[in-house]
């Protein structure tokens, strides 16, 4: 069953976010927020869990035929990627307290992006070595893991 260019873009670009004109990575990680919210919101962290896995197998082969429709390994537009990393760190901040919950949100979401952007050690040695829709999106759970060990330390810090 071949799906079209349309549902490839709107799952690789995550409903379009990625097509901003300015950052789509952080777009599309913007955009991955209030989906994780809910998600988590209706199904706590095994569901957000067993979402991340899903969308991860699905961005894999969602990233690959994007790609290959555009001819260029990992476009700035894809941003599905960035869907699973951000929430990967939805899964270690204290969510729950609805007042707080804009606070780790912002937290969570400003510490993915550091990790995506600096690219240290060994997520700058995937993006540029691990090939098809497994490197591209491999590298972005490696930013989610180095922001979750971070957010880690945020929390125990602030005693929440």
């Amino acid at each position: 069953m071949a799906f079209s260019r349309f549902m490839i873009t709107f799952a690789a670009t995550w409903f379009y976010s990625g097509k901003s004109p300015k950052a789509p990575g952080t777009a599309g990680s913007f955009a991955a927020l209030p989906f994780g919210w809910l998600i988590w919101a209706y199904g706590g962290n095994t569901a957000l869990i067993i979402a991340s896995i899903a969308v991860f197998a699905i961005g894999i082969w969602v990233a690959h035929l994007y790609s290959n429709m555009l001819g260029i390994h990992d476009a700035g537009e894809i941003v599905i990627d960035e869907v699973v990393g951000q929430w990967m760190c939805l899964l270690v901040v204290p969510l729950g307290a609805v007042w707080m919950d804009a606070v780790w949100l912002l937290i969570a979401f400003l510490a993915f992006r550091i990790f995506d952007v600096i690219k240290p050690w060994p997520i700058r040695w995937v993006d540029r070595r691990v090939g098809g829709g497994f490197g591209i999106m491999f590298d972005d759970v490696l930013a989610g893991v180095f922001a979750m060990i971070a957010l880690v330390g945020v929390v125990y810090l602030t005693g929440t």
